[in-house]
């Protein structure tokens, strides 16, 4: 969901575990703010906040009354700020947490609230597109595209997928060929999004690459994952304490990994390059600037030769340059 998720949380408008975006009812100004920044360092689109929005999660913090509510009116400030910058706005449904292989009647619950939320898009004025993000099963993410083609019908789709540990999704089925099978049923961009960092998502879509005939979609957290916890719900701390979510601030990308990432994505020929859970403005603005833009954000960019000591700048104090700097640091 671009980072609003963490990025509310950060601030104290969002408790981490239900992860439900209270916000977009309770500070509707803080969520239209928020998407004025992103769009500031380079966002092209204005994703609507309606991540966790769906009535499972809602009835799991007991604001199930509130689903229609809160879907509709993070819809329209999406809509407020994409129409007020010229930028895309898309609608966004998600896992819905409920697979169960061992119980089939998940996929008539996954339908209907697949279905309302589609509805409420529809009904809200549309959408230049829809993202569908952040399945762990591939039936689910099958489920979600087919919803979206009855009740979002002419609506472009992107279909982003969460992988966990190893090379296939929890119902079993390939990365690859999953999003191979969703690009065929009609999704007009697929890939990966969420759990995985840069450098453990782009070894997926380099593989799919030959196969998948649609743009492909990388979408990471900004993580340093590795081989050892490919998804970065995993991470430990100092103390073999799970980190996740609260203590993750060591194992974050740097500006110049995000860049590095970016420009990566860009070779292997993805054409659809963002950032999720753990995003922040200054990290869209390096992966816009990597990517050759220059948006808003980027006239405060740093520029060192101004800096007092480390500066190159002939009007500096030389003691602060050449003394200071070079001998006492």
């Amino acid at each position: 969901a671009e980072g609003y998720l963490f990025e509310f949380e950060r601030r104290g408008y969002l408790q981490a575990g239900g992860f439900v975006p209270e916000v977009v009812i309770e500070h509707p100004e803080l969520v239209e703010g928020l998407h004025r920044e992103f769009v500031h360092a380079g966002s092209d689109v204005v994703l609507a906040f309606t991540y966790y929005a769906h009535r499972e999660k809602m009835r799991i913090i007991g604001r199930e009354a509130d689903v229609e509510k809160i879907n509709r009116a993070a819809l329209r400030l999406a809509r407020k700020v994409a129409d007020d910058t010229g930028t895309l706005m898309a609608g966004n449904i998600c896992n819905l947490n409920i697979y169960n292989p061992d119980d089939p009647s998940w996929e008539m619950r996954a339908h209907a609230m697949f279905k309302e939320q589609l509805e409420w898009i529809m009904e809200e004025g549309g959408a230049d597109y829809i993202v569908a993000e952040t399945f762990f099963a591939y039936a689910e993410a099958k489920i979600a595209l087919e919803c979206a083609q009855t009740y979002a019908k002419g609506v472009p789709m992107v279909v982003t997928m969460n992988l966990q540990r190893g090379k296939n999704f929890v119902d079993g089925v390939p990365a690859v060929q999953a999003l191979q099978q969703l690009a065929e049923a009609g999704a007009d961009v697929v890939g990966i999004n969420c759990g995985r960092g840069p450098a453990t998502l782009l070894p997926i879509l380099e593989a799919a690459k030959e196969t998948v005939k649609v743009p492909l979609a990388a979408v990471p957290v900004p993580y340093r994952t590795n081989e050892e916890h490919p998804n970065f719900i995993t991470f430990k701390d100092q103390n073999g304490q799970l980190a996740f979510p609260g203590d993750m601030d060591p194992f974050l990308c740097s500006r110049s990994d995000i860049a590095a990432f970016a420009r990566r994505a860009r070779e292997l020929g993805v054409q659809y390059i963002g950032l999720c859970c753990g995003n922040a403005s200054h990290l869209t603005r390096a992966m816009a600037e990597a990517l050759g833009r220059q948006p808003p954000a980027s006239r405060y960019s740093a520029d060192m030769s101004k800096h007092a000591y480390y500066g190159t700048d002939s009007t500096l104090v030389g003691f602060n340059t050449e003394e200071v700097c070079k001998k006492q640091f």
